[in-house]
């Protein structure tokens, strides 16, 4: 599994800098980067972020 980070909010940052530049969508990201998105979704719906799709980022 790649190494990402475990801050709620540095996760946030660090999956949007993913999605904004290499991956056309959340689904592609955690597949490419071998994450759990399930597991990455409700870290960052902890703090309150949800995946939108048609802006390809957590808001």
């Amino acid at each position: 599994m790649n190494t990402i980070p475990r801050d709620p909010v540095m996760l946030l940052s660090y999956l949007n800098t993913q999605l904004r530049d290499f991956y056309p969508s959340f689904q592609e990201c955690c597949s490419c980067l071998d994450l759990d998105p399930a597991g990455i979704q409700k870290t960052l719906e902890s703090i309150g972020y949800r995946y939108d799709p048609e802006k390809n980022r957590f808001l």
